[in-house]
């Protein structure tokens, strides 16, 4: 059922988006495949691609509207003949005309309407900019955790070694007389239970690459992993919160992009006043007709004679609409009210999030540098119960509360490196740096 699930997957997904799970991939790798298929960063591109259609739609809008027209008429009875005078009689007309109207002004709407598009344009990049680095947060974070599943099997795997070695020695002290069966039998309880972590270790890296892989949009994810990159990091000097806020302002997309709403709430507020201003257009166009009738001329003599041309200027100037202009530009001044409180918000959420990365950072570097002392005093300790134990002198108990104190070192060792990278590295990438480990 498993085999057929996933051959199903296979075949519904397209050629051409199936990942390449022949080798281990690395955190960019994976960034890569989420920005061409994480499902939030194509919405926002659709949006993107529809405000770039309404921007193009703005810039047009200056240009005339040009239609022309035809039209086919009979008459039967009394009508209006070709001599412009009324007869009984079946009569026929045939009508082409061409008219273009522009608008010459209308308080500058037009343009303001051209730089709002532009700036919701502007706005829309922005947040495909803000989509792209949430997902790039996201995947950061499941390929960390991946990272340290994968050291934490390796540490589980450790002690089921040694284990593993003290029940072989154990047992050949209990064929020689020289150990108890109770201390066999304990040992051998130890490293049953060294196996139950090593399973619930291993299987942790399961559903830590599978969390990767669907956060990734896979298809399928079997034979996914992860390059374990060589750890090499030393503690930094972080900069104070207010200074990575003060650098991160400037290249936030989400602030941007809040920014820039702000603007368009103001071009509303113009674009609104615009309709107090009078409003002027430019009509033109052409025309001619073709009259059938008791005595009719030729077809192309009729298009001749009645072929006309006009040219008019309108002019409409508002004087009473029920209070709907004035309250069109209260609406749109609330609404520029409302933008500075959102940009507001998202300045306040900005710092708030600095401040607790900021934090975590400069505690899991204590966290980090405490944990590598921990973990060799744990070694050095265990080293030295190892050799009183081989000795004779210190209990099997002794022995494997040493190792139990020295995986758990190592395991909150390991935490707190992967930790202490991802957490100086999202501190970097607030300010404008990659997302990298």
């Amino acid at each position: 059922m498993k085999t057929l699930l996933i051959a199903l997957a296979v075949l519904s997904a397209p050629t051409d988006s199936l990942p390449d799970l022949s080798h281990p991939w690395s955190l960019q790798e994976c960034i890569n495949w989420a920005m061409d298929n994480n499902l939030t960063v194509a919405g926002s591109g659709l949006t993107q691609e529809a405000r770039t259609i309404e921007n193009h739609t703005a810039r047009m809008s200056w240009l005339p509207s040009v239609n022309g027209s035809a039209s086919q008429n009979w008459n039967f009875g009394r009508g209006l003949g070709g001599n412009n005078t009324y007869e009984y009689g079946n009569t026929a007309s045939t009508n082409f005309s061409v008219g273009a109207n522009m608008t010459l002004f209308d308080g500058l709407a037009t343009p303001r309407r051209m730089q709002m598009a532009k700036l919701n344009l502007e706005a829309a990049t922005a947040d495909l900019a803000k989509a792209r680095d949430d997902v790039r947060v996201q995947v950061a974070q499941a390929y960390v955790q991946v990272l340290y599943d994968y050291e934490i099997c390796d540490v589980a795997a450790r002690q089921m070694s040694i284990d593993s070695l003290q029940v072989v020695r154990l047992q050949g002290l209990f064929d020689t007389g020289r150990a108890s069966a109770a201390e066999l039998s304990q040992q051998k309880a130890t490293l049953a239970q060294s196996r139950v972590t090593l399973v619930q270790a291993r299987n942790n890296i399961r559903n830590s690459l599978l969390a990767l892989a669907q956060l990734l949009e896979f298809p399928c994810w079997e034979g996914f992993t992860v390059v374990r990159p060589g750890v090499r990091f030393a503690s930094a000097l972080l900069d104070s919160p207010d200074d990575i806020y003060a650098d991160a302002l400037s290249v936030r997309p989400g602030i941007q992009a809040e920014q820039l709403r702000l603007q368009v709430a103001g071009k509303q507020i113009q674009i609104a006043k615009a309709a107090r201003y009078p409003t002027l257009s430019l009509s033109a166009g052409m025309g001619t007709n073709y009259y059938t009738s008791f005595a009719s001329r030729a077809f192309w003599d009729q298009l001749n004679s009645n072929f006309s041309q006009y040219v008019g200027l309108s002019l409409s100037v508002p004087i009473f609409n029920k209070f709907n202009l004035r309250n069109q530009v209260r609406s749109a001044k609330v609404q520029y009210r409302s933008q500075q409180l959102q940009l507001l918000r998202a300045q306040h959420n900005l710092y708030k999030e600095i401040q607790q990365a900021w934090n975590a950072a400069v505690t899991s570097q204590a966290k980090y540098e405490a944990s590598l002392e921990a973990a060799a005093a744990a070694e050095d300790a265990f080293q030295l119960t190892k050799a009183k134990y081989e000795n004779g002198k210190a209990t099997i108990t002794e022995f494997n509360e040493s190792l139990a104190r020295l995986v758990k070192a190592q395991s909150d060792s390991v935490q707190a490196t992967y930790q202490c990278l991802y957490q100086t590295a999202l501190v970097e990438f607030y300010r404008g740096g990659r997302l990298t480990l």
